[in-house]
């Protein structure tokens, strides 16, 4: 049995993920985290560990997450392969019928999609090239010298170089998309093609399905017609009706050049009828190839035409005092994304913009703004007879007095690739800090007693210190702060591990992740 999955099943589905994704019945957050990449890898910043898919390590993954932040419905877009018009690159053209058997020239390429047969020029303007100046003699075309950059709504020529390049115009990429949606590898395709006001003029200008607009040379003949001689009105015999080209016998009675002088319609396939047309096929038959474009004319449907088989999701991380979910002063080293994560304690959808992952502490005691608690390191807290509560510090605010901290299954006597450990300090379980521990609660890191303890005089989401009021990011009760989200709910869909970055107040990251359908 052979059988097949099309392109065109990933293009659907690709469509369909962003048409879901930007309605109501679905979210998608992205995600930073893994501040100790080192405790899992001594060469992670070398050589990063390849993440794994199972359910064991969706929760490790969800132990070590930081902080999400929401894509919206214009941070999700369709892209296509990026291919930067160059002077002086032979290009492939469009063809309907590039296969493994017939493959693209110059590149090689077995599909269409995979050839190199749209460029995108130093304005972001898109265009495909339906002739790159094949002939007999150059028969994997010829290098483009004029760069495209018009937007006429029918096909033409770049320039006047003569490199015999004709050019359809598509659309032009926006500033916004640019910004968002546009890196070394992809760019966007305009959203709501069939429907949207911004490119209407292309789409309804292609509203002759099966219109021919190229045919080219693949051998010039002996003997045709009659020398110097140009033989109008040739038709185009297929299933389509009403297409004709000119055809221009030169002084050697061999075909010089061919030219689309009618479109005609409703072509799947055609082939130039000499003999209709009034030219006697000589003594060798010349050889014409009639590109039939996609369904509905170039610009119809610009994803099937473009093969937008990928989308990319965009996400800024900012230091936002109003909102300090995502945390500075320590590393992040995996990125990734969530679909329908939870609220906390909750069956809810989170839905607020931005969300912590880490459990907090408000801490008070003498001098608690001089202390010190490096990231990754432990904090324990005695919470009953022979209990001990384990968390890693995040990161420690000491104008706020907020630690956050996280409790991975090493916190609980494992490794964090699930391992036993075969002597754990603390035992197995993984117990919670508490504003009322059972025996004193003394606050232990990096094994010294603190003289700092949790605030359980304080409960808010602000607070106000010297006149100057803080907001925290995540409501407190008794000095002890909940994540903001449900771990281990929704699906985590991608994760990137990636070399570890540290992140300070004054820095940004733009988050680009491309999901391949």
């Amino acid at each position: 049995m052979a059988a097949i999955i099309t392109d065109q099943l990933r293009i659907f589905n690709a469509s369909k993920f962003v048409s879901g994704i930007t309605s109501s019945n679905d979210t998608i957050y992205s995600f930073v985290g893994l501040t100790n990449p080192n405790d899992i890898s001594s060469t992670w910043n070398i050589s990063p560990v390849a993440p794994r898919d199972s359910f064991s390590d969706e929760n490790n993954t969800w132990d070590t997450i930081v902080a999400l932040k929401k894509i919206n419905a214009e941070d999700i877009n369709q892209v296509v392969r990026k291919i930067t018009w160059e002077s002086g690159i032979t290009y492939d053209m469009y063809r309907h019928d590039i296969s493994r058997d017939n493959i693209a020239l110059p590149s090689r390429a077995t599909s269409l999609y995979s050839s190199n047969y749209y460029v995108v020029n130093s304005d972001y303007k898109v265009y495909i090239c339906l002739q790159n100046g094949t002939d007999p003699e150059n028969p994997q075309g010829r290098p483009s010298l004029d760069e495209p950059n018009f937007t006429d709504l029918e096909p033409r020529a770049a320039g006047d170089s003569g490199d015999g390049y004709i050019w359809k115009y598509l659309y032009t990429i926006k500033p916004s998309e640019i910004i968002k949606f546009d890196n070394t590898n992809f760019i966007p395709v305009p959203k709501n093609w069939f429907t949207g006001a911004d490119n209407a003029a292309v789409r309804n200008n292609a509203v002759t399905s099966g219109q021919i607009k190229v045919v080219t040379i693949g051998n010039r003949g002996v003997g045709v017609g009659t020398a110097n001689r140009e033989y109008r009105n040739v038709p185009i015999k297929g299933d389509g009706t009403g297409a004709e080209v000119t055809i221009v016998v030169n002084g050697d009675s061999k075909v010089e050049s061919v030219t689309v002088s009618k479109g005609g319609s409703g072509y799947t396939y055609g082939s130039v009828d000499l003999v209709a047309g009034g030219a006697p096929v000589g003594t060798v038959r010349p050889v014409f190839n009639v590109i039939i474009p996609p369904q509905g004319g170039h610009g119809a449907d610009i994803y099937r035409e473009l093969g937008a088989t990928n989308v990319m999701l965009y996400s800024r991380i900012e230091n936002d005092q109003q909102n300090p979910d995502f945390i500075t002063g320590n590393q992040i080293a995996r990125v990734g994304l969530i679909h329908n994560p939870l609220s906390y304690d909750s069956n809810e959808l989170l839905s607020s913009d931005k969300a912590s992952s880490l459990y907090a502490l408000k801490l008070t005691g003498t001098n608690f703004n001089a202390a010190s608690f490096p990231a990754n390191t432990t904090i324990t807290q005695t919470v009953g007879t022979g209990i001990t509560a384990v968390g890693r510090v995040v990161s420690y605010n000491s104008v706020t007095g907020v630690l956050k901290y996280w409790q991975d299954r090493s916190t609980a006597g494992f490794t964090t690739l699930g391992a036993q450990n075969p002597n754990p300090i603390y035992g197995f379980n993984k117990n919670m800090f508490t504003s009322s521990p059972a025996s004193g609660g003394s606050l232990t890191i990096q094994g010294t007693v603190s003289s700092l303890g949790i605030d359980t005089t304080f409960t808010g989401i602000t607070t106000t210190i010297n006149n100057r009021t803080y907001y925290l990011g995540q409501q407190f009760n008794k000095g002890l702060s909940t994540p903001e989200v449900k771990k281990y709910s929704g699906s985590i869909i991608h994760v990137d591990n990636r070399q570890a970055i540290s992140r300070s107040e004054n820095q940004r990251e733009d988050i680009k992740v491309v999901i391949q359908f």
